[in-house]
């Protein structure tokens, strides 16, 4: 494993140079311990105060000091609480402990085609995107041709998002989310899903921001993604940060575990 003080923060209060700052936040919770077949018995056992319940801790005692400028990669399994992670720092979701600080207004894109309406042209959901980001008309409109250019939607940009790829929805996504520099830039598995030609363009956009002095959390299974991408990276299992540093260092620990992970189910196949 791979520790460093700067992710793993042991400070009590943020810097003068923290973008992201969180201290000691856990996120839990109560789940039912049986499987229950039907609503039905759902809702009688409910009412008589039978179901029993488990813990689950989604996140566990989480520091972490991410600066200005910086772009951190975010890796683990499926399950490691890298989404609840960036949920929180986004403040969707409220941890059960811990705090969190933010230094600037953030940018979130954590879901394919979340802020979209699928019913109404990609030209119409870029107002809709745009405004809920709290931008306003004006600003928009000067912006509108530039994010049509950078998303390469072309004749579509006139038709309903339903018609659209996966691929599509997310250059449209990330056109809007990044056509005004951000301070801070949330990014959840959203490049993973474009070709390579446009995640170059994503990434040297990206760098563009790092350079204005953005910040920028990138989640991927992607391990080549990260490393083209992020300066320092955090890995998360099982809710905990059990690697943090720089990226080449800490994506080359988290694949000899998986492999080794890999080979030992392998073994008790064959």
């Amino acid at each position: 494993m791979i520790l460093h003080t700067t992710h793993n923060s042991t400070n009590n209060e943020p810097q003068q140079d923290s973008a992201i700052f969180l201290k000691d936040v856990s996120v839990h919770y109560r789940l039912p311990s049986e499987t229950i077949k039907t609503f039905k018995e759902y809702m009688i056992r409910l009412v008589k105060r039978e179901i029993e319940r488990r813990s689950f801790s989604a996140l566990k005692n989480i520091n972490l000091d991410v600066k200005k400028g910086e772009i951190l990669g975010i890796i683990g399994r499926n399950g490691a609480g890298k989404s609840t992670l960036m949920k929180v720092i986004s403040k969707v979701l409220i941890p059960s402990e811990g705090r969190v600080w933010i230094n600037g207004q953030i940018s979130p894109l954590l879901q394919l085609g979340a802020g979209f309406h699928p019913e109404l042209t990609g030209r119409e959901n870029i107002y809709l995107n745009a405004t809920l980001l709290g931008h306003s008309h004006n600003q928009i409109e000067q912006k509108l041709n530039n994010i049509i250019e950078f998303a390469e939607i072309g004749d579509f940009i006139e038709a309903p998002l339903r018609t659209y790829s996966s691929g599509m929805r997310a250059r449209l996504g990330f056109s809007v989310a990044t056509a005004w520099k951000p301070d801070i830039l949330l990014l959840d598995e959203v490049l993973s899903v474009g070709d390579v030609a446009f995640r170059e363009k994503c990434v040297d956009r990206m760098s563009y921001f790092r350079d204005q002095g953005s910040t920028v959390l990138i989640v991927s299974h992607s391990i080549e993604s990260v490393q083209e991408t992020c300066q320092n990276t955090i890995w998360l299992d099982k809710g905990e940060i059990v690697g943090s540093g720089e990226t080449v260092h800490v994506c080359d620990a988290y694949q000899k575990e998986m492999q080794r992970k890999k080979s030992k189910i392998d073994g008790k196949l064959f």
